[in-house]
């Protein structure tokens, strides 16, 4: 089986090395194995995480163990990121494709209510308001997934997953430049408290130098309290309260959380959703995540093009990129949120005649004049911005099983508040700002997105008005929409190709596609189809990535039609693993400090 594998596998990579341009130089792991499950890889957005989780896989640890590792290293030295504050979708597969996935997304306090966001006057709170407050915080995800996954999927003891973290916490970790440069932008957020300032600031109120080698007792000791007594220390009891009256102390209005929110948190397991790419199988995570329902729309709708042929040098090629993302783009905002609360049409979004239909509508030499959601209208689409503060990584261990993990804990910093020596999520502010649409203008039905500043998540969607509630508002112990996409990618003889995955608030979908497509289509090393440049195209606009050779491409877009076209900074940060027919290879993301370890 393995030999056949092999072979499908040396042809079109071998190809690719040859067709394609010349990629930045970026870093990157290679292996000579030749049996492909030997070694485990990570990849993760730190250095530091990276080597907790191959430290997990060097004590004989799963990709799980790996895994948990590295999200609770991430709550220490990617603070503003990710952690035990926030939530995160998991996505896991056995080496004959039976995926496992766990939905462990914030959630709204019961007492939460549609008109969350809203000012006295009725119109949307401003952003940063919404999100430095309570009112932004969902209860956390993160240590209950953490649990269940190693319920499932586990070999080590749980205080052996903790250890890396708390070592980190109690014996220090140097400010890297981009957390650095991420203190200098969000002091308003990092900090907003006593103990964010401590932390991360000097007593002039500049942030502490890069090289600095910051403790953080605090966050140390909960790591220690939770390896000796589990998730339930956080989740219950004098912590569950304090934790709940620290949320509700700083909410002003609308639905305060309680202990009660928080002891009676539950992950959900969730169906996985996959499709098929040109006789591969990708698969992700399902609603309340977007991730998998668009990565799927977005490939669907490209799959009658001869990509291959084009090339990623090609202007046609961005060109209908860019119109695949407006389709996916339009269905998301329109149906994705919470699947416990709205009735989500997954089967029908994703469904390979449907895809092709949308795809149809792309034209390779015009733009699209209008574009609307292609099934009969559910609730409409709302306003509010995109998740910003996220991380991804990925694990093969050496029995074949994998794991693409996502987590987040929305905007840089999330909230701003601290809890026991982590920062807590600002991860309500994905439900929509407003709660329903005006009756005055009945006319309209599709959506078209305007970008806003994406740097700092903001993302909203203009849409026809039409009275009824829209499917993303807040709702009592709801989970708001996320861009997440986790994301496993299959060859056609059922074993795993790819694992991958991105941070970037919208964005998120679109990096993880890009990646599969420069694998599958160009035929590029993981390395070099990370390092593509980024188009993002989620409505009338495209943002395209500065200092890049597609920057260069503006003219052409538009003349094909495109009318918006403007070069500006995206946030991104991918990672990835891939099999080829030397073994396991992985690499991070160039703009990124991530890197990829073998075991």
């Amino acid at each position: 089986m393995f030999k056949r594998f092999v072979t499908s596998l040396a042809i079109p990579l071998t190809l690719g090395a040859c067709a394609t341009a010349p990629y930045p130089e970026i870093r990157a792991v290679q292996t000579t194995n030749a049996t492909p499950y030997t070694r485990g890889i990570v990849s993760a957005a730190d250095p530091r995480a990276a080597a907790a989780g191959v430290e997990m896989l060097r004590k004989g640890g799963s990709a799980t163990d790996a895994a948990i590792a590295i999200m609770l290293s991430l709550t220490v030295v990617e603070p503003q990121s990710s952690g035990l504050g926030g939530g995160g979708f998991y996505v896991h597969t056995d080496p004959n494709g039976n995926l496992d996935t766990i939905d462990g997304r914030e959630k709204a306090p019961a007492a939460a209510t549609p008109n969350r966001f809203l000012k006295p006057d009725g119109e949307p709170m401003d952003f940063r308001t919404a999100v430095e407050s309570g009112l932004s915080i969902g209860v956390p995800g993160s240590l209950r997934v953490a649990e269940e996954a190693m319920r499932k999927h586990g070999k080590l003891p749980w205080a052996t997953v903790l250890e890396p973290a708390i070592r980190l916490a109690r014996d220090g970790f140097q400010i890297t430049p981009r957390l650095y440069s991420t203190l200098l932008e969000s002091k308003s957020t990092a900090g907003r408290t006593p103990e964010g300032l401590a932390l991360f600031y000097q007593a002039d109120g500049t942030p502490k130098p890069i090289g600095t080698l910051v403790r953080n007792p605090a966050l140390a000791e909960t790591l220690q309290q939770i390896a000796l007594h589990g998730a339930d220390w956080l989740y219950t009891g004098q912590n569950a309260e304090d934790l709940a009256r620290t949320i509700a102390n700083d909410t002003p209005s609308d639905g305060k959380m309680t202990a009660a929110d928080i002891e009676s948190y539950k992950v959900a397991d969730r169906p996985a959703v996959c499709g098929t790419y040109r006789a591969y199988r990708v698969c992700g995570m399902a609603p309340p995540s977007s991730g998998a329902t668009t990565v799927l729309a977005i490939l669907g709708e490209l799959e009658p093009f001869d990509l291959a042929k084009l090339g990623p040098k090609s202007p046609t090629f961005w060109h209908l990129f860019a119109e695949a993302q407006r389709l996916a783009y339009a269905d998301r905002e329109r149906f994705l949120a919470d699947p416990d609360f709205v009735p989500v049409p997954v089967k029908e979004l994703t469904d390979h005649a449907y895809l092709l239909k949308r795809g149809a509508l792309i034209s390779p030499t015009s733009t699209m004049t209008d574009v609307e959601p292609g099934l009969p209208l559910p609730p409409p689409a709302g306003k509010g911005p995109a998740e910003h503060g996220t991380s991804h990584f990925v694990v093969v261990d050496k029995w074949g099983d994998a794991v693409s993990y996502t987590s987040t804990i929305e905007s840089s910093f999330g909230s701003g508040d601290m809890f026991r020596g982590f920062y807590l999520n600002n991860e309500l502010t994905d439900f929509s700002f407003v709660p329903q649409e005006s009756c005055a203008d009945r006319k309209g039905g599709g959506s078209e997105a305007r970008m806003g500043d994406i740097a700092d998540g903001k993302l909203e969607m203009a849409v026809g008005h039409d009275c009824r509630p829209v499917a993303n508002r807040v709702e009592g112990g709801k989970r708001p929409r996320s861009s997440m996409s986790p994301t496993l990618v299959f060859s056609p003889d059922g074993k795993l190709l790819m694992a991958v995955g991105a941070a970037g608030g919208a964005t998120i979908p679109v990096q993880t596609t890009r990646a599969i497509i420069g694998v599958i289509d160009f035929h590029l090393p993981v390395d070099q189809a990370l390092a593509l440049p980024m188009l993002f195209s989620p409505g009338g606009q495209v943002a395209i990535e500065p200092n890049t050779w597609l920057a260069g491409y503006v003219p052409e877009l538009e003349a094909l039609g495109h009318k918006d076209v403007k070069v500006r900074q995206l946030p991104l940060k991918a990672n990835a693993a891939l099999l080829t027919a030397q073994g396991w290879t992985g690499a991070g993301d160039p703009r990124s400090e991530g890197v990829a370890i073998l075991q």
